[in-house]
């Protein structure tokens, strides 16, 4: 019976009843898996190229040869097309490179601490390069680029909110629990910042990074111009929460026991509302994610030699790429999928935040 389980237990069963909201989990579980792990699952690294395979097309895998189960690829011959200016591959039935697990390829430092070779799956030789979804103006690995960019895209939506969780929930608690001039003026402020439109707000914070600034900076300025940005949804949430439950009996009575502000807002508050604040912090990773490639789509977020889904789409910005090269959309696939997935995820908390709804 209801009864019998606690709050966290209820709200796990009707999550998990919620089919679209157990599929985000499951996949959003993936992606950040993929992000923890890219050097290992990356086929390639990020910067390796082989000039002579620009805009390599994918490689077709074929799964047997001479009767039995052996995973390869076939090489290809290039030439080019004076007229028009582009190379043409065309596959080499006689040179055939085999794909394996566990491989050894291209050196890495997994997490910037341990260094190795080895990736789940590659060309059985290391010297072979495999693009099993095609190459890049330069003759880069797009399926490599596209694994390593989603440490980089996820890691900004996750750490961007964070910073503006703690600024919603900082600010917003205070609104909403002291009330008085101090929620006037918190106020007007969240109304100021929301006035003004958020896309040429990004840009023009964004255009105030020195585009010689070093990379890591660059990116903790991004985070950062995100989090400033929003955190003000958040705290009108957290405000009206507040202050629908400051005066209720186990606040008054926290309150006589001799409790201070802090210890009433984080004992005895916030855990009334926690997971609705997970379900709005999980609905907002994906604005943060479509913020950040948006911004370096445009030049103006982030910038090589740093790997994002919206940098590799500066890459499909032409014609010519959506003409010959249609698999440099692949990263904006990661985004779509990236999305739906927390979108999922989100709206299946939120259904389940109220178990007894």
């Amino acid at each position: 019976m209801d009864v019998a389980l606690s709050h966290r237990q209820l709200i796990w069963r009707r999550f998990s009843r919620h089919r679209l909201g157990m599929i985000g989990f499951v996949a959003t579980l993936i992606i950040y898996f993929i992000a923890l792990f890219v050097e290992i699952l990356a086929p390639h690294g990020p910067r390796e190229y082989v000039a002579r395979h620009v805009f390599h097309p994918p490689h077709k895998i074929y799964w047997t040869h001479e009767g039995r189960f052996a995973p390869h690829v076939l090489g290809h011959k290039s030439t080019v097309d004076y007229s028009s200016g582009q190379r043409i591959f065309e596959e080499d039935l006689n040179r055939i490179i085999p794909l394996g697990l566990w491989v050894q390829g291209d050196p890495y430092k997994l997490w910037g601490v341990f260094e190795a070779d080895r990736h789940l799956f590659g060309p059985v030789n290391a010297k072979d390069q495999v693009y099993l979804a095609g190459a890049d103006r330069l003759g880069r690995d797009v399926l490599s680029r596209t694994i390593y960019a989603t440490r980089v895209s996820m890691t900004v939506g996750l750490v961007g909110v964070g910073l503006s969780l703690a600024l919603g929930l900082l600010i917003g608690g205070i609104s909403g629990y002291f009330g008085g001039w101090i929620d006037v003026g918190i106020q007007r402020l969240i109304e100021l910042l929301q006035s003004i439109p958020s896309i040429p707000l990004w840009i023009g914070l964004a255009a105030a990074i020195p585009p010689t600034s070093p990379p890591l900076r660059t990116y903790l300025l991004i985070t950062l111009i995100l989090s400033i940005i929003g955190w003000t949804g958040l705290a009108r949430v957290v405000r009206g929460r507040f202050m629908a439950l400051k005066n209720e009996d186990f606040v008054a009575a926290a309150k006589l026991d001799g409790n201070g502000p802090i210890r009433i807002i984080t004992r005895h508050m916030l855990p009334n509302f926690l997971s609705h604040i997970i379900a709005v912090v999980t609905l907002a990773i994906p604005g943060m994610i479509i913020a950040e490639t948006s911004l370096s789509f445009l030049g103006i977020g982030l910038r090589q030699p740093v790997v994002s889904w919206g940098v590799l789409l500066q890459e499909a910005q032409n014609l010519r790429s959506i003409a010959t090269a249609p698999w440099l959309f692949l990263p904006g696939v990661g985004v779509v999928v990236a999305v739906l997935a927390l979108n999922f995820l989100g709206d299946g908390l939120r259904d389940a935040a109220d178990p007894y709804g």
